[in-house]
């Protein structure tokens, strides 16, 4: 934690996906897409794929508790993927695009159980909910080329048919955490 900020890192498929949806979020200062929970030190994206590593796509997000909660973070990521995919998200299919949580401290392992039990409770899901938590240990930024690809290459097909009603559903259920750019 550096000051007002905390760390949160998540994986919910494709960082693509993810680094759209939180890049919107009032507080969230920072997002990078990358890669965590493998075995290989600094993998790149072509490793990471072939689903040997370990890695999960992921993005860390950098936030000020103080606009944003860590336990919204948590409910806008369960809302916005399908936390009940056993390692896979619609298409992409693979460890890499498994559904977890990589907490950084005690409090926010409590806040991610809660946060699951409250939404079971909630039948959010029919199925149950199959997201990994995980301390984090070491997370690597992906490439330069995956940060801020949304924004880059919006018209790219899969921006369009995947990202993009994500998008949708992000403002018809979270207006209010909303930057106002």
């Amino acid at each position: 934690m550096n000051g007002k900020f905390e760390t949160a890192v998540l994986a919910g498929g494709c960082f693509w996906c993810m680094e759209a949806i939180f890049k919107q979020i009032k507080g969230i200062e920072n997002v990078e897409s990358g890669y965590c929970g493998g075995n290989v030190e600094n993998p790149s994206y072509k490793e990471v794929c072939t689903g040997k590593t370990g890695h999960a796509e992921s993005v860390r997000l950098t936030f000020n508790p103080a606009v944003i909660s860590y336990k919204q973070i948590l409910r806008v990521f369960f809302t916005l993927h399908d936390p009940t995919s056993l390692n896979r998200q619609g298409n992409d299919i693979g460890s890499q695009y498994r559904s977890e949580i990589f907490y950084v401290d005690e409090k926010q392992r409590k806040t991610a159980e809660e946060t699951i039990k409250e939404l079971t409770e909630e039948k959010l899901w029919d199925k149950p909910i199959v997201t990994a938590l995980e301390p984090l240990k070491e997370f690597y930024v992906a490439e330069k080329y995956h940060q801020d690809y949304y924004k880059k290459n919006p018209l790219n097909p899969y921006c369009f048919m995947v990202i993009r009603p994500k998008i949708a559903k992000l403002r018809k259920e979270y207006l209010e955490l909303l930057k106002k750019d």
